[in-house]
């Protein structure tokens, strides 16, 4: 192995080979991008207000009137309400810039593992590598869900590949601009995603630390000056935040007490390991352990190369054992299976809330270590333990996706067949040796390819063709075995128009959007989903409209939605909204964000979000409210709470003393089968 730096030499065939790959993802990740409409309602209503009040574009609130802010950090909204603002407001203008983040994540990830590999493998193997590289990272399919959602997740995946590039130019010479980059990249991320971008931090600072050419005090203040970096980058707005004075800003949705630090350090932060998430929805713990990423509920979204990436990895790192401390093939294994074993150890083990499109995060450094061992050990191939490495991960790549498959059993039943054996007969051909056996072994090496990416390739695809809404979207076919449908299994084979997310029947769902369902008619706007609740609030399916409670939709009607889920008001309703709106802060008050998205994504008016996302942030307090209602503030009151959360999560309660206030003292109209109360007409 050799430690001289990349050069930027390519064959004929790489450029070409590049355009087609980015211009395949693109197609991938823009087709049909619309049909998802607002996709995750949460975020779009807060695309909304930020493209008509910059006051709500820079704190991230959820409506124009800059009641509450979403429960993370403004960074991923800032790129959708621009584009909104540039092309208007509208469900492509808020997806759009996530598929082009992942174009871009994809070309980031190509020129990083092929500047990487070039000195080592040679202009044909590093080019080949980092396209391999970029396919798994285009077709995993928790990618083509996330780059095709509103989700913050887009961002934070881009911003840490970009890092990831960083630490790679700065490990080649010692570079101090380079890793001072890479610690601005994390550093913007945490803006995204808050501290799961920190995830990588150790990771990238010890193998920076391992393998740079740099003498060793200069790798140690070279570190310190990439924290400083990261540090600023994070905490800019952060210490904006919290030097403006609480009546100058919207309150901090996800924090108790109105802090950002607390959102960070808490709900966002230690909470999400511990599962003791004041105002959360308590220790979760769905599928923990070393197993997860393999489950009924993560596995056909993220593990398809998952093995076959950790084979490679253990046989990169043995293979150059022996090369020089800074060798940059042999850092860029540290590098990426670092940022592996790190993150997906913490995915594993996290006891409070976990959704599987998390997992997104992992897709980079799987797709990289898949690229890079499997050049890597074709072209030592003439070794037997290489031959044998890449036969194996063509078995146990093949076997893995015929399990996978096999969860689906009704969802083509026959690809679990047809990528079992060719990848089977893929492993057999690369064990052949022999001078005049090339043909067998690049045949083999094609079909191992093939095979190992049909079954995600067709996730992928499946993934983009269907309709994707709600607040927990999973990729690919419904499966057995997971979370959801009022028990652990599922119907392999269900169809729908699309899929939502949500809780159903009290458990965590990937399951298909079944649409308007049990009587509840009418018509779905863009991101609207089916009325009814279950358990404390939950949408669930069929069942009386509405979930019997006060404010419950009827048929027709647009109810409340369950607690991940945005109502799709009635155009009677929606008209008594806009109805003299102009002479209101807010047209209506709504118990929980997602309540009130659904609301102000069909009037375009700002709705107030009370108690944030959970229905347990105290904001407003009683007291505040009735000054509000009394200051002539408030229009409409529509209920919508979850029963019992506040109390479960040791969150506050003022939600559900408004609401029974409003009850007490005003009188209920039924609009469009939902109770709504004129707050300028106390009962009398």
């Amino acid at each position: 192995m050799t430690s001289s730096p990349a050069t930027t030499s390519r064959p004929r065939w790489a450029l070409p080979a590049l355009v087609g790959l980015l211009a395949a993802t693109a197609a991938l990740y823009l087709c049909g991008l619309s049909a998802s409409g607002w996709a995750n309602a949460f975020y779009s209503a807060a695309v909304q207000a930020g493209a008509t009040s910059w006051k709500a574009f820079f704190f991230g609130s959820s409506d124009a009137s800059n009641f509450i802010t979403v429960d993370k950090t403004p960074a991923a909204l800032w790129p959708m309400a621009l584009a909104a603002r540039m092309f208007g407001f509208g469900p492509w203008s808020v997806l759009a810039p996530q598929a082009l983040m992942g174009v871009a994540t994809v070309g980031v990830l190509y020129a990083t593992v092929r500047r990487t590999l070039v000195a080592s493998l040679g202009p044909r193997g590093a080019t080949a590598a980092g396209l391999l590289a970029g396919a798994a990272q285009a077709l995993t399919p928790v990618a083509a869900l996330m780059f095709r959602f509103n989700n913050p997740d887009a961002l934070l995946v881009l911003l840490l590949t970009l890092g990831a590039y960083g630490m790679v130019r700065a490990q080649e010479r010692g570079s101090t601009r380079w890793l001072v980059f890479a610690g601005a990249c994390v550093g913007f991320a945490f803006l995204a995603k808050m501290l799961q971008a920190f995830l990588v931090v150790p990771p990238f600072a010890l193998v920076y630390l391992v393998t740079s050419p740099a003498p060793v005090l200069r790798r140690l203040w070279q570190l310190a000056l990439a924290g400083i970096a990261m540090i600023v980058s994070a905490g800019w707005w952060v210490a904006i935040v919290a030097a403006t004075p609480a009546s100058s800003r919207p309150y901090i949705g996800g924090s108790q007490r109105d802090s950002v630090l607390e959102l960070a350090f808490g709900y966002n932060g230690l909470g999400r390991l511990t599962g003791n998430e004041v105002g959360g929805l308590g220790n979760l713990n769905q599928q923990a352990g070393w197993t997860r990423l393999f489950a009924s509920e993560l596995g056909g979204q993220i593990s398809w190369l998952l093995p076959a990436a950790l084979i490679l990895l253990a046989a990169g790192l043995w293979a150059t054992r022996y090369a020089p401390r800074t060798d940059p093939m042999r850092a860029a294994f540290g590098l990426w299976g670092g940022w592996l074993l790190v993150t997906g150890a913490v995915f594993s083990f996290m006891q409070g809330i976990f959704h599987a499109y998390y997992a997104v995060a992992l897709a980079p450094p799987i797709a990289a270590l898949a690229g890079m061992g499997a050049c890597l050990m074709w072209r030592l191939r003439a070794e037997p333990a290489a031959s044998t490495v890449l036969a194996a991960t063509s078995v146990v790549t093949a076997v893995w996706a015929y399990v996978l498959l096999g969860r689906t059993p009704n969802w083509y039943p026959w690809l679990p067949y047809v990528v079992g054996v060719g990848g089977l007969l893929a492993g057999a051909g690369l064990l052949v040796r022999g001078r005049r056996m090339g043909r067998v072994l690049a045949v083999a090496a094609v079909v191992a390819v093939v095979a190992s990416l049909s079954g995600p390739a067709a996730y992928a695809l499946d993934t983009a063709g269907t309709p994707h809404r709600g607040a927990i979207p999973s990729a690919g076919p419904a499966v057995r075995g997971g979370f959801g449908s009022g028990g652990m299994g599922r119907d392999g084979g269900a169809r729908g128009p699309g899929r939502d997310s949500g809780m159903r029947g009290g458990g965590f769902s990937a399951n298909r959007d079944q649409g308007a369902q049990g009587g509840q008619g009418g018509a779905m706007p863009p991101g609207g989903s089916p009325n009814g609740a279950g358990p404390m609030g939950f949408p669930a399916r069929g069942g009386a409209p509405g979930g019997g409670r006060p404010g419950g939709g009827g048929p027709g009607g647009g109810g409340p939605g369950g607690l991940l889920d945005a109502p799709a008001p009635s155009a009677d309703l929606t008209a008594l909204l806009k109805s003299g709106s102009g002479s209101y802060t807010w047209v209506a008050a709504v118990p929980r964000s997602n309540n009130a998205a659904g609301y102000q994504l069909a009037t375009g008016e700002p709705v107030m979000a009370l108690g944030g996302f959970n229905g347990t942030d105290p904001a407003p307090t009683l007291a505040q409210f009735q000054a509000y209602v009394a200051a002539g503030k408030v229009h409409y009151y529509i209920d919508g709470r979850v029963m019992g959360a506040a109390r479960q999560s040791g969150g506050s309660d003022q939600t559900e003393q408004i609401s029974q206030w409003v009850q007490k003292s005003f009188t209920s109209t039924t609009v469009g089968g939902t109770a709504v109360y004129d707050l300028t007409k106390p009962a009398s």
